[in-house]
């Protein structure tokens, strides 16, 4: 098994052969800062050129430059809807198949994209699709992915956290986490959730069976979330969490319990 190689701490610091290399999707981004520095649009026209599809980036770049912000995020999301439009429109499901499977980490991002906002799947074909990409080992594919999900999740509120509940006894840890954190009334760099927010109540079906999780990754998802909910409905959470620490005075709950309350209780 290789070592896991260690990312620059700043752009600046990463060697010139590791950014090619990223830039030509041959290797994951092993950090943040990484991540930050890819250049997408140049990752895009390598992907395209490797897969004879340069046909598809002009309009996928045009998607790209209509954006009125141009962030790691947007950019990522406007290439994974640009992807989607033009394999739907050329028939390309190998296309859309080999890129769930990519070495290069961003562009399992962008595949992820084109199973969230492909509006010919439902939103059940839409998560049994995003679940590999939910247990994926890179931590960008793990946010992106349940980013590409939340506007059906807000749209189908309680079918979705139905389903959602199911993944709370996954023994894969990260799938767990997903529960969780797709469906954080605040959540980060994404659209608030209103009926939780108001109603965090409606999220207990996830959160019950995770409040003394083994892992810490999930703890930090739940606890966040709770935190989230505190902000509109502080009472809401207080009782749960005096609840979960009655029935349930395990070091798991009680670490939850902090992370939760950490705003109200300053």
């Amino acid at each position: 098994m290789t070592e896991k190689r260690k990312g620059a701490r700043s752009i600046k610091d990463i060697p010139a052969d590791i950014l090619k290399q990223l830039n030509q999707g041959v290797i994951e981004t092993a950090n943040l800062t990484e991540w930050l520095a890819v250049d997408q649009k140049l990752l895009l026209q390598n992907l395209l050129l490797q897969n004879n599809r340069s046909e598809y980036l002009k309009p996928v770049l045009k998607m790209v430059d209509q954006l009125k912000k141009q962030t790691v995020n947007t950019i990522n999301e406007a290439i994974g809807v640009g992807i989607l439009d033009q394999a739907v429109k050329n028939d390309d499901e190998e296309f859309l198949l080999n890129l769930s499977t990519h070495p290069a980490d961003l562009v399992r991002c962008w595949a992820a994209y084109t199973i969230g906002r492909n509006d010919k799947l439902d939103f059940k074909e839409k998560f049994k699709k995003i679940q590999p990409f939910a247990a994926d080992s890179h931590f960008g594919v793990r946010e992106i992915c349940w980013m590409t999900v939340r506007p059906d999740i807000s749209k189908y509120l309680p079918e979705t956290l139905s389903v959602l509940s199911t993944w709370t006894a996954h023994e894969n840890e990260y799938i767990r986490r997903f529960a969780s954190e797709s469906t954080r009334p605040r959540g980060v760099w994404c659209e608030h959730i209103d009926a939780l927010k108001q109603n965090p109540g409606l999220g207990l079906e996830i959160l019950e069976p995770l409040r003394s999780d083994s892992s810490r990754y999930v703890q930090d998802s739940v606890g966040n979330w709770l935190n989230d909910a505190s902000k509109s409905q502080p009472e809401f959470v207080v009782e749960i969490c005096d609840e979960w620490l009655s029935e349930s005075p395990t070091k798991e709950t009680q670490y939850i319990v902090k992370k939760a309350l950490r705003t109200i209780r300053k």
